[in-house]
């Protein structure tokens, strides 16, 4: 009994370290806003619309639903076109929405990085669109 116990629990912190990992941003800050400035990079968030006016949005950021890159892509087929062949650039509340997203971006062809969370970016010093009374 101990021995599954140990192993389900080694398993459980594989799976979360794993996840952790893969949340990390590929690509640091100031990569990040350089390849912004100089337009060869766009900046996707990938967290639902009912996420955004809670917590703010990079600004500039496209707000593109990761439901709708695994769905109907009714928002991203247009923009994907409006940037072929600009690198992708996602983020999303933690990071690890956006690293899937951008794996899932990285297997169709596209040139997609994880650029973290909304927080990470905002500690890096990009612009972050507040709603009133989250300053």
């Amino acid at each position: 009994m101990n021995f599954l116990l140990t192993l389900f629990a080694l398993l459980a912190v594989a799976f979360v370290v794993r996840t952790l990992w893969r949340a990390r941003p590929q690509i640091k800050p100031e990569a990040l806003r350089a390849a912004l400035k100089a337009g060869t990079a766009v900046l996707i968030d990938v967290r639902e619309p009912s996420e955004w006016p809670t917590t703010g949005v990079a600004k500039h950021a496209a707000l593109l639903p990761l439901s709708d890159l695994r769905g109907s892509r009714g928002q991203w087929h247009s923009f994907l076109e409006r940037n072929h062949g600009k690198q992708l650039l996602l983020y999303c509340l933690s990071g690890s929405r956006s690293a899937s997203a951008a794996a899932q971006l990285r297997r169709e062809g596209l040139d997609a990085l994880n650029a973290g969370s909304l927080a990470a970016l905002d500690r890096a010093g990009l612009p972050v669109c507040r709603p009133k009374g989250l300053r």
